[in-house]
């Protein structure tokens, strides 16, 4: 287990673009999305599915039953409520599945997928948005997510399964930090005691750790591999362009 807490680099404003990502992920958990019978529905109709974004199309309903993308035809289904039969026509006609791919960054899964994403989130995300100012900061944060979807759509566009969580667009920022601060420490829990790391170390640890992920564990690792990727590659465009982040003023005695 390894959980960042907080770095040693501060910031010259207060990341109130940061809090703001927080809070809406926050609200959407608890006052929007539902929890219990109607969630699966819900993430269904909200989240990106790889298999729509490949049909530019909602799932069918045998295609939802039997999590099988392009099947046709007709299927008899059992469910609590009785038993009916399932076709062709859209699962949910209205849903917009391009859309689904920018609110799928503000569901999430579980309460301890929410919190651990948003810790992650404080840690990295202030400093980069200190960087990139009001303007850049969301966009970047909108185009790594977007990257991240995209690394895992290309792995298996034939999927049915829903894909939540901000972690894509995270993981961007964590590799923006990677660019930015290298050699910055990173006050860490690992397993049960409290460390400063570098920064480096820790993201370049936690990248390398995706590709170990188990394929059944129903992580999107190539999402949080894409995001990273991208948000790396773009903060180097960035840093050549900007310049390195602003050194923080030192008082002299």
């Amino acid at each position: 287990m390894v959980i960042p807490l907080h770095d040693d680099v501060p910031t010259h404003r207060f990341p109130i673009l940061t809090v703001l990502l927080i809070a809406v992920n926050v609200f959407v958990y608890f006052l929007i999305q539902p929890h219990g019978a109607d969630e699966e529905s819900f993430v269904v109709e909200h989240a990106a599915i790889p298999c729509e974004l490949d049909q530019d199309s909602p799932l069918t309903e045998i295609e939802y039953y039997t999590s099988d993308c392009g099947a046709t035809g007709e299927i008899t289904v059992q469910s609590s409520s009785g038993t009916f039969v399932a076709d062709d026509m859209p699962f949910f006609p209205g849903k917009h599945v391009w859309l689904a791919v920018l609110t799928s960054m503000f569901l999430h899964g579980s309460f301890l997928h929410l919190a651990g994403n948003m810790l992650f989130l404080w840690v990295f995300g202030n400093n980069v948005e200190d960087h990139l100012g009001w303007f850049l900061f969301p966009a970047f944060y909108l185009v790594t997510g977007i990257a991240a979807m995209a690394a895992h759509f290309f792995a298996d566009p034939g999927s049915t399964v829903p894909v939540l969580g901000a972690s894509g667009a995270i993981a961007g920022v964590m590799g923006a930090y990677l660019v930015f601060w290298p050699r910055a420490r990173v006050l860490t829990i690992v397993f049960i005691t409290v460390v400063p790391i570098p920064a480096a170390l820790l993201l370049v640890g936690w990248f390398l750790w995706q590709f170990l992920t188990d394929a059944n564990s129903g992580v999107a690792w190539l999402a949080h591999v894409g995001g990273f990727a991208a948000g790396f590659g773009l903060a180097l465009v960035l840093r050549a362009v900007l310049g390195p982040p602003r050194p923080h003023p030192v008082a002299l005695a």
